[in-house]
């Protein structure tokens, strides 16, 4: 995929880094072992955040492209999400006085001189998103940053923030349990010629058999996940008939959908990584694209996938 903001080739998937800590000397060996892997497979587009592991991801980021030819990565990062010790979610700082110190601290993690691709992870309903976007456009003026970002966000945001500073890159949940964004925000992507970064390709565990193992997102309620399960089955009789499995079915799918597209892999290990990747060499026609989708019926989804979670003044408030 060539972004033509930059004439810069990136891969169609990109390596999602959420999950990744050095919590052990074995999971932050995996974790880097995994960064190289992607890497020398041509996963150019490396997705990561400030909070991730409260700066823990970005560091084992950064040590895995330590030696290594800076223009062969497209790093990502978000920002501006807080946490409290506990783990859970205490609310968000986008404010545009904040952000150069939020850049500065990722860089020194990153141990990098820019950033790819700077972006909020979500708006705050009292700062207008035109506030935050000039902010970060100053520090693309500066080269601190090359591209901006924007994350979770509707329509009319990625328009007004578009209006501020080319956006390249908008970063929304897509999966076949979730194509709320089909409706408006891919549309307007595609008319302002924005990228889209979609995570959660696997229904974050739904389609993979690993639903709930990653307990700090609450997700589908325990009564929606049967429900969901038959659906999925639906899926496996269409990729045991292809010899691949449901989650290469499912980012073969993504990919699909349009080359201005970068599905995420949230992989920690080369096993996973690998397996995904295979869903490059898996061709979908047309009547295999509708039938996918005809499995899984949209009025027919148990419940959300992921929260939908805002902010105003700095605290999360509540649909």
């Amino acid at each position: 995929m060539e972004n033509p903001k930059n004439k810069k080739e990136l891969s169609r998937l990109g390596l999602g880094c959420m999950r990744m800590s050095n919590a052990t000397d074995s999971d932050r060996s995996a974790s880097i072992a995994t960064i190289h892997a992607a890497l020398d497979a041509g996963i150019t587009f490396i997705n990561t955040g400030d909070f991730y592991g409260s700066g823990q991801s970005e560091m084992l980021v950064g040590e895995a492209l330590k030696g290594s030819n800076r223009e062969k990565a497209f790093v990502s990062v978000k920002f501006g999400v807080l946490f409290s010790p506990n783990g859970t979610i205490d609310g968000l700082d986008v404010r545009p006085q904040t952000i150069k110190n939020y850049l500065t601290y990722s860089l020194k993690r990153l141990n990098l001189d820019y950033i790819d691709l700077y972006q909020p992870a979500r708006i705050d309903l009292d700062i207008p998103v035109e506030e935050t976007i000039g902010a970060i456009s100053d520090l693309v003026k500066a080269g601190y940053v090359k591209h901006i970002g924007i994350s979770q966000v509707g329509a009319d945001t990625l328009q007004k923030a578009h209006a501020v500073h080319p956006i390249s890159f908008i970063e929304s949940e897509y999966s076949l349990f979730n194509r709320n964004i089909e409706k408006q925000i891919l549309p307007a992507a595609r008319q302002l010629g924005v990228g889209i970064v979609a995570f959660g390709i696997l229904a974050h565990g739904l389609l993979s058999g690993t639903y709930g193992n990653n307990s700090r997102i609450p997700l589908f309620s325990k009564e929606n996940i049967e429900k969901n399960l038959s659906l999925v089955e639906a899926l496996r009789e269409i990729a045991v008939e292809k010899q691949i499995t449901v989650p290469q079915l499912a980012f073969a799918w993504a990919l699909a959908k349009g080359e201005d597209i970068i599905p995420l892999i949230g992989a920690r290990r080369v096993s996973s990584l690998q397996d995904s990747i295979k869903s490059l060499d898996v061709n979908l026609s047309e009547s295999d694209m509708r039938r996918i989708e005809n499995a899984v019926p949209e009025n027919e989804i148990a419940g959300s996938s992921f929260p939908e979670i805002r902010f105003k003044n700095g605290r999360i408030v509540h649909p």
